[in-house]
């Protein structure tokens, strides 16, 4: 893609092969940042379910400061599918013949089926949280009483929700997918923003297999404990 010097610096840089990587990197460790603190929440309710009404009053008391962090998050999120499905495209257009047999030339391959999976990964990531959003945000609203103070009794709903087969195990293999996707992503993002040398870039690539597995592992325990009974 042809760099223009008639247009602004952020429009050229957003246009470039590049400057779309990087942005897809920063984008996604910022969401993982969100999942990996999103999915210690949840695991909240494994301390009972005034703890975790608790938390989710706390949240919902930040009042519009939660509202601003909730649309940046959702823009964020947007921003990135959209970035990603740009670069796909392009590379699409660059090769619209896929390669018959996947190689690397001199260092081990990265490419694996999470790599190669990214934007269906995406894609299903993005419309679950639409129906997400729709089930537990703007699901039903139960109250409760907590030390005098009246509040959303979220943790009702949640357990409500995953003694549903279909949501407990949908949950769960959406969390799969998850894994999948942060397997790859995680170790692409500090690569396409040019921290990464041969010396440690296996390492990175190691530990983002870890940390997927192991943010995977914390959202599914919650449904599989509830829909088994296993949460008191």
């Amino acid at each position: 893609m042809t760099i223009s010097s008639d247009r602004p610096k952020l429009v050229n840089f957003y246009t470039s092969p590049v400057g779309k990587k990087i942005i897809t990197g920063i984008t996604g460790l910022g969401l993982t940042l969100f999942v990996l603190v999103h999915m210690v929440g949840n695991l909240t309710l494994f301390a009972g379910s005034k703890a975790y009404n608790q938390l989710a009053h706390f949240i919902d008391s930040l009042g519009i400061l939660l509202y601003l962090i909730e649309f940046s998050l959702l823009a964020i999120a947007i921003f990135h599918a959209v970035v990603g499905i740009s670069i796909r495209l392009n590379t699409l257009k660059a090769r619209p013949v896929a390669y018959s047999q996947l190689k690397s030339i001199g260092t081990p391959s990265k490419q694996s089926i999470s790599s190669r999976s990214m934007l269906i990964t995406g894609m299903v990531l993005l419309g679950f949280l639409a129906l997400h959003l729709a089930t537990f945000k703007f699901g039903v609203y139960y109250s409760t009483m907590i030390n005098g103070v009246e509040m959303r009794d979220l943790s009702s709903l949640v357990i409500e929700k995953f003694h549903n087969p279909v949501y407990a195990f949908g949950y769960a293999g959406v969390m799969i997918v998850l894994a999948l996707h942060l397997r790859h992503g995680i170790w692409s993002a500090w690569q396409s923003i040019g921290v990464l040398n041969s010396k440690i870039s296996s390492v990175v690539y190691a530990i983002a297999l870890i940390l997927a597995i192991l943010i995977a592992l914390g959202f599914i325990a919650l449904p599989l404990a509830i829909y088994f009974n296993l949460l008191n």
